[in-house]
This record gives structure tokens, sequence and C-alpha cells, in this order.
């Protein structure tokens, strides 16, 4: 009962279909293509095109990216193989490693612990709100030890970015 209650108000990533999109389309487009040159050079068989095929689905899971989805008090990001919830309510650890393609590390009580690209936050203002109110009953709660810091950054880009283009779209900036 619990999780119904939880999907119903859950929020979700709004460039998801558009990125899976993208990812299918490059993989059926290497796969083709593959094929294709393979074939009119005579040189398909049944062992290379299982070889094409394979790498277009090695591809695919390189490219799809994962899914994030919040709720009152959770995080869930599903990955191609498995599927990661924390509570955001009860975080103990919030952190961020990479210099070019940088990763948010949130690590619960209960030693959940997820890895999500903090660029889905910046393009979805209800996920970064669902998280944002977890952080701070975390806060709250004096769970929340390591980490602070790294959400309140994050907090000044996300709204330096939507200021950024709410003053665009009314033509200030």
């Amino acid at each position: 009962m619990e999780d119904r209650r939880r999907r119903g108000r859950a929020s979700g990533d709004r460039t998801w279909r558009g990125s899976a999109r993208l990812a299918f389309g490059c993989a059926l487009g290497f796969g083709g293509l593959t094929l294709l040159v393979d074939w009119d050079a005579g040189t398909l068989t049944p062992a290379r095109a299982l070889l094409w095929v394979a790498l277009s689905a090695a591809i695919l899971s390189m490219l799809l990216p994962a899914r994030v989805t919040a709720g009152p008090g959770w995080l869930t990001v599903h990955g191609p193989l498995r599927r990661r919830t924390v509570r955001t309510d009860r975080l103990v650890y919030v952190g961020q490693y990479g210099d070019v393609s940088t990763q948010l590390v949130l690590r619960d009580l209960a030693g959940n612990r997820l890895e999500l690209d903090p660029y889905v936050l910046h393009a979805n203002p209800l996920l970064w709100h669902e998280l944002d109110t977890g952080v701070r009953r975390s806060l709250e709660r004096g769970t929340l030890r390591r980490g602070a810091e790294v959400l309140a950054r994050l907090g000044h880009e996300i709204d330096d970015i939507n200021a950024r283009a709410v003053l665009e779209a009314s033509g200030l900036s």
C-alpha cells in the first residue's frame, strides 16, 4: 500500500524519453549500417550478424540513461541492470565526484547508496524539490552529517540557471 502512495505522487525525469529515443536511434543506426556494409561487401554471415547485433545492444546499454523518479522522502534511479532507492529524509552522506562528468552520491541510514547525474536535477525542478525537501528533513533530524554544502552549492546553481532562463524568456536578459 505504501508503494502505491509513493508512486501516485512520484515525479519523473522529463528528459528521459528524448534521451532514450536518441540512445535507441544510435544503436539502431549503428546496427543497421554495420549490417548493410557487411552485406554489401558480401561478408555477412550469421555469426557476423550476431556480432553486430550484440555490439548494437552494448551501445544501447552504454547510451541508455538511468531513469530517475522521486516522491515524498525517496529518490530512485533505474539503471539498465538495477534499481537503487535512497530515503532522502534519512540521508547520512551526500558527495560529488568527477571533474568532466560529475556524479552526485547519496547514502541513507539503511546503507542504501545511489549515484546520479546532477544534470537530471537541473532539468527537472520537481525532482530537485523532492530531493531538497528530503534533505531539509534529514538536516532537521540530524542524520545528514556530511555533504550539506554540496547540495547547497547545487541548489544555488539550479536557482541561477532557472533565474537566467526566466529572464531570457521574458526578454530582460
